[in-house]
């Protein structure tokens, strides 16, 4: 069974001046999202700036999530590490405070063989009882899933039930779509980039964990909604429109851009990041501004 269907957000982690986790914008952002029906929130992944966060921290902002959420919608808690024991720690942490599923990256820096991913993945999903996604995005991890490994791990641990595509490389989406359907597997497939979702959608997949959804909510929710319901038409009306924001979101490493647009919008105190993250440069963040005020955002 699908953990969901439509728009997961990628939940960021807002800061204070001190950069402490600010708490109070970190459940204004959930509240934001739940009022402009996301389906699910991701929380602690990529755009969490989960590497910067210490465990105790990481443990808390899984924790406050969910008591925020209160089981409107699942939560789904990032836990990959290049360490597996460190991913099996904190997985069992993530269970025991209640999270719904886990986002699990491939192991980065280490680069492991296939065989290696294999074990990694098996390894983490022994460890716990709820459902996992894979996270493959090779642009920051240097380490591929390949289509017929993704189909290996999914049919050899009967928890890990899908993958976040995030390799922008629609010909491996293909191929994994192709096997998926050739060996009888069900897979849940989830587009890790908001510029590609309607080409993740005609491949099966079932929805996205999306950026945007951190300031766009309903329009990414209604664009996968639209499209599974049949109205294609729509669902590339508001594809294009999220590829225009998506752009200036990505002008620099997220979730640099993003906590600009929170910020601009007023749905946090504070743009901070952590380094070795900076501050969005003036000149693209006048573009930013630009995009936000042209739909209407600020």
């Amino acid at each position: 069974m699908s953990i969901f269907k439509g728009s997961g957000v990628a939940l960021i982690t807002p800061f204070k001046d001190n950069l402490e986790v600010d708490y109070e914008s970190l459940n204004n952002m959930i509240k934001h999202c739940l009022e402009g029906e996301t389906d699910a929130i991701i929380v602690c992944g990529t755009t969490g700036e989960a590497p910067t966060l210490e465990d105790e921290e990481h443990l808390m902002v899984i924790n406050e999530c969910i008591k925020t959420v209160n089981k409107k919608v699942p939560v789904i808690a990032g836990t990959g590490s290049n360490n597996t024991a460190h991913a099996i720690m904190m997985s069992k942490e993530a269970q025991k405070l209640g999270a719904d599923g886990l986002l699990v990256v491939t192991p980065y820096y280490n680069k492991a063989t296939q065989h290696g991913l294999e074990e990694h993945y098996k390894a983490i999903a022994n460890s716990v009882d709820i459902p996992i996604l894979m996270y493959n995005v090779p642009s920051r991890t240097s380490v591929n899933i390949n289509p017929d490994t993704a189909i290996k791990i999914i049919k050899d641990n009967d928890n890990i039930i899908g993958i976040k595509e995030a390799s922008g490389n629609i010909k491996q989406v293909e191929e994994l779509r192709r096997l998926s359907l050739e060996q009888d597997v069900l897979m849940d497939l989830y587009s890790g980039n908001d510029d590609d979702v309607i080409r993740m959608l005609n491949n099966g997949g079932i929805g996205v964990i999306s950026v945007c959804a951190n300031i766009t909510p309903k329009r990414t929710h209604d664009l996968v909604c639209k499209y599974l319901d049949g109205d294609v038409k729509e669902a590339v009306k508001l594809q294009n429109e999220q590829t225009e924001l998506s752009n200036v979101l990505f002008s620099e490493v997220n979730p640099i851009p993003i906590k600009e647009a929170c910020y601009q919008m007023g749905l946090i105190t504070e743009s901070n990041v952590r380094l070795p993250l900076t501050k969005m440069e003036e000149g693209n963040k006048k573009e930013l501004v630009k995009v936000l005020k042209k739909q209407k955002l600020i």
